[in-house]
């Protein structure tokens, strides 16, 4: 059987400053399916190779595939779309597949606008999908359909039906992760000019973050065995060149007697490989001693989730920290040779130009070698897209990219927050890359943080650092990004539906812009995908009704329920 893997053509400045990052979702099924037997496998990376849809349309006549497999985070979700649009139309017969968190969520909505969609994989993929395509394999399909776990498709009336959600996969040691089937000359980490890779040490949160939801995606929180995940880096390194590698976990170090233990084990090693980590601030205060230990191990760069400058907002954002604990977590990092880098969160409703400008204070009272202001983008899943509702003034989901301010504040516009933002960034790296850059001591830190520099930069010259429609980078001149107005909800309407919501009622229940969802990412029964009645939103997708509906799991022991 022949089996087509898709990594659709979306691009967004923010996500691509450092480099091309490789697509391991490929790696993990490809791996899950050779593992299953199914060797006639081939990938189209029309990301990392810019391949727009004429050129995808020339290579997709030559294949002859009997499945395509295409993923989407939400930002991609139209593009992944467009792309099984395209297979079907060149490839009637073909079985078209969708994964990712997007469509684990919204597949009401995706398979409402999209019906050449065949079936969308809800949650992990590995062992789903080996479900899937063997019952295709076998003919078995679509008679078996409703008896393989976490699916979601169309039933005979059309209806968007979801199967019982899959259990999470528990022996993460077992997954094989197929790295030979990328090009890894193509994936350059740019601060280090070295081949990247993005492996998985673990999967799952503990934490309940209110504007994210990947703790609802992964569920339950599993880590590897520190040594085979070592053996997989040593394979990155030996077989692939990798220098540099960036561990997808959420939160790596919740567990530290394994993270030691993997630190440990790198350091047996010897592999002459550095990496990075996105982890908690609390955990770096945790781990005062241990961070030596961390740096001997390869530990180059550690992103912080400082947040906001507001306490009020990281009260709101339920992340359990103290404003000054970020500071203190940042001087322990780089007094240890670590690259420190703080992300800020800004563009809620409450934003003004105080607490812009407030959070560039801070980071230059912090002084984190690197800062990222993100704008904040409510996933539409999430618990707090929700609880905004109306103020969620974008609804093209294409520019949930954490770049565009999505959020109508109470007394800015979203251009204002764009140029507020702008200009932080601006004054924070024009000090940088006359000073603190130029003359650290640490040799490795001052290599790392140019090439970081040279990033920025490229990103910035290039104009494609940021995208709201047409915007003043410097000087007088602007860049037309095309920016989708008619996804964009009014200033009048947002006044009109804040003084008078228009709900609709199901079942004798109100029900806004989405449905109730647990923490295995299933609809709660009763509830229907029904949007509030806007002219700016996409349709909203079919009835999925109670008795399609799964039955509500408890929380992973561990995980708090919203």
């Amino acid at each position: 059987m022949r089996i087509l893997l898709i990594h659709p053509n979306y691009h967004s400045g923010g996500a691509e400053i450092a480099g091309n990052w490789p697509p391991a979702w490929v790696a993990y099924l490809s791996g899950a399916l050779k593992a299953a037997g199914f060797g006639n496998i081939r990938f189209i990376d029309a990301m990392t190779d810019h391949i727009d849809d004429a050129a995808l349309e020339v290579l997709l006549r030559e294949e002859r595939p009997d499945a395509v497999l295409c993923t989407a985070i939400t930002p991609a979700i139209y593009q992944a779309q467009a792309t099984l649009e395209m297979v079907r139309r060149l490839h009637p017969e073909a079985v078209t597949v969708l994964g990712g968190i997007h469509g684990t969520f919204m597949y009401g909505q995706v398979l409402g606008e999209a019906p050449w969609i065949d079936y969308i994989i809800r949650g992990e993929g590995e062992e789903i999908v080996v479900n899937l395509m063997t019952a295709l394999a076998e003919g078995r399909l679509p008679a078996d359909r409703g008896s393989i776990r976490g699916l979601a498709y169309r039933d005979e009336d059309g209806v968007p039906f979801a199967t019982v959600p899959h259990p999470p996969i528990q022996d993460l040691d077992a997954l094989t992760p197929d790295w030979g089937i990328l090009d890894w000359d193509k994936y350059i980490y740019i601060p280090l000019n070295c081949r990247v890779a993005i492996p998985n040490f673990a999967r799952g949160c503990p934490f309940t973050c209110s504007f994210c939801s990947q703790w609802k995606f992964w569920r339950q929180y599993r880590t590897r065995d520190p040594k085979q995940f070592v053996d997989e880096i040593e394979l990155l390194v030996r077989e692939h060149g990798v220098g540099f590698f960036i561990l997808a976990d959420e939160e790596p170090t919740i567990n530290r007697k394994k993270f030691v233990a993997l630190c440990e084990e790198l350091i047996a090693r010897d592999l002459g490989i550095t990496w990075g980590i996105n982890t908690r601030v609390t955990d770096i205060l945790r781990d005062e001693e241990l961070l030596p230990l961390y740096r001997k191990a390869g530990l180059v760069h550690v992103s912080l989730g400082t947040e906001a400058a507001a306490q009020l907002k990281l009260d709101r954002f339920n992340k359990e920290i103290k404003v000054e604990q970020s500071k203190k977590a940042i001087a322990l990092l780089r007094a240890n040779g670590i690259i420190a880098e703080a992300q800020f969160i800004v563009g809620l409703e409450n934003e003004t130009p105080e607490t812009l400008e407030e959070t560039y204070r801070m980071a230059q009272d912090w002084k984190p070698d690197l800062v990222n202001w993100n704008c904040y983008t409510p996933w539409p899943f999430s618990d707090l897209f929700q609880e905004l509702g109306d103020k969620v003034e974008v609804r093209d989901y294409a520019k949930y990219n954490f770049v565009t301010p999505i959020i109508q504040p109470d007394v800015m516009t979203r251009d204002e927050v764009l140029k507020g933002v702008l200009n932080n960034y601006r004054r924070f790296y024009f000090r940088k890359a006359t000073g603190g850059y130029l003359w650290d001591a640490d040799p490795y830190r001052r290599k790392y943080l140019r090439g970081c520099l040279k990033a920025y930069l490229k990103s910035a010259m290039e104009r494609r650092f940021y995208d709201l429609g047409r915007i003043n980078y410097w000087g007088q001149s602007t860049v037309d990004w095309k920016f989708d107005e008619s996804k964009t909800t009014s200033k009048e309407e947002l006044v009109r539906m804040a003084q008078k919501p228009e709900i609709q009622h199901v079942h004798g229940r109100s029900s806004r812009a989405l449905p109730l969802v647990n923490v295995a990412g299933h609809q709660l029964p009763g509830d229907e995908f029904i949007a509030p009645r806007r002219s700016t939103m996409r349709p909203a997708a079919a009835r999925v009704s109670a008795r399609e509906a799964a039955p509500v799991e408890e929380p992973p022991e561990g995980i708090r329920a919203c």
